[in-house]
């Protein structure tokens, strides 16, 4: 979704994040947020182009195992210290390494899953069955 220049509604946000409404209100009050959202004159929540892309580097953060805590120290990092990338490039090359190890047990495990499925399939294929859930090595 392309977000429009003059602001965005909770909803339209919600819509865009995949995220709930009730969600984004508890991100606000956890300080997640960069900033806080402006308000209309009726004390509706207006939400920037850059909440939006904040948000979802939120998402992206918190799918690949960051999480709520750490995303604020990173929020709180930029609030507190704008021109000091340091802190916060320690905490994204520490995530990656995170997310590498993850990627690589993950490769671990489906490699076993497809070892299974194979020798399942080759059961299936000739009529074996015997020993199938009791040999180890299968």
């Amino acid at each position: 979704m392309t977000p429009p220049t003059a602001g965005l509604t909770i909803g339209q946000v919600a819509t865009a994040t995949g995220l709930s409404v009730h969600t984004l209100r508890f991100y606000e009050r956890e300080g997640l947020f960069l900033h806080a959202p402006t308000r209309t004159a009726g004390g509706h929540r207006v939400y920037s182009p850059e909440d939006l892309q904040w948000l979802q580097l939120c998402n992206r953060l918190r799918d690949s195992g960051m999480p709520l805590a750490r995303i604020k120290e990173f929020a709180d990092l930029i609030r507190t210290r704008p021109d000091d990338y340091s802190g916060r490039l320690q905490m994204l090359r520490e995530h990656e390494a995170a997310v590498i190890a993850k990627q690589q047990a993950l490769a671990e495990n489906l490699e076993a899953i497809r070892h299974k499925i194979a020798i399942y399939e080759e059961h299936q294929r000739t009529g074996e069955t015997a020993r199938i859930y009791t040999d180890p090595r299968r």
